[in-house]
């Protein structure tokens, strides 16, 4: 059995895209996932699964359009891959609610700063399946827009961090 946590694309983020937690996670039961936690209403969950990450990414993204109409981008990491990326952050001594993780499918694009625009004083860093943004002035106030943020989803440090905490503590003790 193996931990994930799966990040939904553009769910309960300004007005749009609404799914009460309750929803998303008696979605993820019915598609066979157990073990099912969400956290915080942005379409966080994490849960046990014996299919591939793929296999589990494809059911969420058809539940969800059953339930929705339409497509919902799903991002799904190991509950491993998940701490390896939260040790991986290059910016650990800045406040970790204005350090974004970008999770994308598939690997970082080779220059994903290539057609960017509103470009000030935020940084950038790759990782291996997501791009690291120290936003120095708060999101709320960037006018950075990065290409791959299409095929992706922005969670700050201060949520990886509980959600890779959750995820790892279906695998040390077997439930939460």
């Amino acid at each position: 059995m193996t931990a994930y946590v799966a990040l939904l694309r553009a769910v309960n983020v300004g007005g749009t895209g609404k799914l009460p937690m309750t929803t998303l996670a008696q979605i993820c039961k019915t598609a066979g996932l157990r073990k099912v936690k969400t956290y915080i209403a942005s379409g966080n969950v994490v849960f046990e699964s014996d299919r591939s990450e793929d296999e589990v990414r494809t059911t969420l993204m058809d539940q969800l359009q059953a339930h929705a109409g339409k497509r919902v981008g799903v991002i799904v990491r190991t509950a491993s891959e998940l701490a390896e990326t939260l040790a991986r952050n290059p910016f650990p001594d800045m406040p970790a609610h204005r350090v974004m993780t970008l999770f994308v499918d598939g690997t970082v694009p080779t220059d994903p700063l290539e057609g960017a625009t509103g470009i000030r004083n935020e940084q950038v860093r790759y990782g291996k399946r997501e791009l690291f943004v120290f936003y120095p002035d708060g999101m709320a106030a960037t006018r950075l827009r990065i290409p791959c943020e299409k095929q992706g989803t922005a969670r700050n440090m201060n949520t990886v961090a509980k959600l890779s905490e959750m995820a790892a503590a279906l695998t040390s003790s077997g439930s939460l």
